[in-house]
């Protein structure tokens, strides 16, 4: 397999967007919407659940860790499926199963039956994300930029909308209206889908399924998720143990498969790739550590109170949100290193901002200074990246990438906040000791601090332009 990049300058690239892109990205905006909102949708009704179910919590949490768990089990299959039988097809199909497995999850009469139906959710679900990146790739190209922020908006506001929607409707309904909600939805999106997206059939390469390396790394992704959920508790490690032995296992044997396996390693070599795969594992690893880190800081060392926390964090999500419909026009002006860069420096100085608060003590309007960098500069950086990284690869080929850099981003969430919860806890003193504390938090946002550095090296690795690649064998 020989690949060729050609660097296309800016001004020889097409001016207009791809014909019917945004009707293929409206589609695939309401695939990632619905699935990431069922990740946090059923929060809030987990007390109404033990009462209904008869079972204690340890039970029915599985409810939404099962959906969690399943959701990483069949990222690695995309790929292969999608040269199988066409994405098209794969994204109809996991629809169709999200749709049916949420009526199931409504009627369930037990709680065994209900976890086993949001495990189904899940495994349906968790292709609906990948796809919608993988075909917006596809049919958007070079312009991935101008049109990725209308799929990647809905992932970001799915969590934090879901507890609110579950919310609204147990206040007038049972539990069960929260699964049969995506009933109509799902009805809605299968039409537009098969109306809207382009049938890809004469792009199907299919092969044979690499079962070892599934067997290898579907369980990986799984264990990875529940032990660094449980890094606490003996079981928990010993899971983390496994995880880790599982992904040595899979990259000796992809190594002697070559492009026959699940996830061809080969896609690595590239060097944009690597630094676009590099970039999204602590892009997403710093996202989630901080999201993890700030309301434990807030709450009990500055002494805010639940309810005030979520309005202290407001500026963070804002920061975001002012980025993101700009990301096309500021790719094309200022390309994608540059940019990259930038936002990764804001993103490290708003962190710094809270080692300095952690130190001094809580300050309103420096917090949000920084919440507001560091949104500002994490949103820069994502889509950016993320098109760097399918530009390098050959079209053919776009399936695959979509799994490999999926699965990267979903490693770095759990490992960096893990490093970051761990080291938190062995800096915190058993005792309330408030310079104690201070110092601990101080010292955990500094850790966070050196993440983002290596995030800010990492976005200078990115190519400063994006590259078409052409494939021959």
């Amino acid at each position: 397999m020989n690949l060729k990049a050609t660097a296309l300058p800016q001004s020889q690239e097409p001016a207009r967007l791809p014909a019917g892109i945004w009707k293929i990205v409206s589609v695939a905006a309401i695939g990632s919407f619905m699935s990431q909102l069922d990740a946090t949708i059923v929060n809030v009704s987990l007390p109404d659940l033990v009462t209904t179910m008869h079972a204690p919590f340890s039970v029915i949490q599985w409810v939404v860790s099962g959906y969690l768990l399943a959701l990483a089990l069949t990222l690695p299959l995309s790929g292969w499926l999608v040269g199988r039988i066409g994405g098209r097809a794969v994204y109809v199909g996991c629809f169709g199963a999200f749709t049916i497995t949420s009526g199931l999850c409504a009627l369930a009469w037990s709680a065994s039956s209900l976890i086993t139906f949001r495990l189904l959710q899940g495994m349906a679900g968790g292709l609906l994300a990948p796809m919608a990146q993988m075909m917006v790739a596809r049919a958007a190209g070079s312009h991935l930029p101008k049109v990725a922020s209308a799929v990647t908006m809905p992932v970001l506001l799915a969590p934090l909308l879901g507890p609110v929607v579950a919310g609204a409707i147990l206040s007038v309904a049972s539990w069960r209206w929260i699964f049969l909600l995506n009933l109509p939805f799902g009805l809605l999106a299968l039409v537009l889908a098969v109306l809207f997206l382009p049938d890809d059939r004469a792009e199907v390469r299919p092969r044979s399924l690499d079962m070892t390396g599934l067997a290898l790394l579907a369980p990986a992704l799984s264990f990875l998720l529940y032990g660094t959920d449980h890094a606490g508790q003996l079981l928990g490690q010993i899971v983390l143990c496994g995880a880790l032995l599982l992904f040595v296992a899979y990259f000796r044997w992809a190594q002697r498969k070559g492009d026959s396996a699940l996830i061809d390693l080969r896609l690595f070599h590239t060097p944009a790739f690597s630094a676009a795969a590099t970039t999204m594992f602590l892009l997403n690893g710093v996202t989630f550590a901080g999201q993890m880190l700030l309301p434990v800081w807030l709450i009990h060392a500055c002494g805010v109170s639940s309810d005030r926390t979520g309005l202290f964090m407001l500026p963070l999500g804002l920061g975001m949100m002012c980025t993101y419909p700009l990301m096309g026009h500021l790719t094309d002006r200022f390309g994608i290193r540059r940019l990259t860069s930038c936002g990764a420096l804001c993103a490290c100085v708003g962190s710094l901002l809270l080692a300095v608060l952690a130190y001094t003590g809580l300050n309103g309007g420096i917090l949000a200074i920084a919440l507001f960098l560091r949104g500002a500069g994490i949103g820069t950086v994502g889509i950016p990246a993320m098109s760097a990284g399918y530009a390098s690869v050959a079209r053919p080929n776009i399936p695959m990438a979509t799994t490999a850099l999926n699965i990267v981003q979903r490693i770095g969430g759990p490992t960096i906040t893990t490093l970051c919860a761990t080291f938190l806890g062995w800096q915190l003193p058993t005792a309330a000791i408030p310079h104690a504390i201070s110092g601990a938090f101080t010292e955990t946002f500094g850790l966070l601090c050196m993440f983002h550095a290596l995030l800010l090296v990492a976005t200078l690795q990115l190519p400063s332009a994006l590259h078409r690649k052409t494939l021959s064998s």
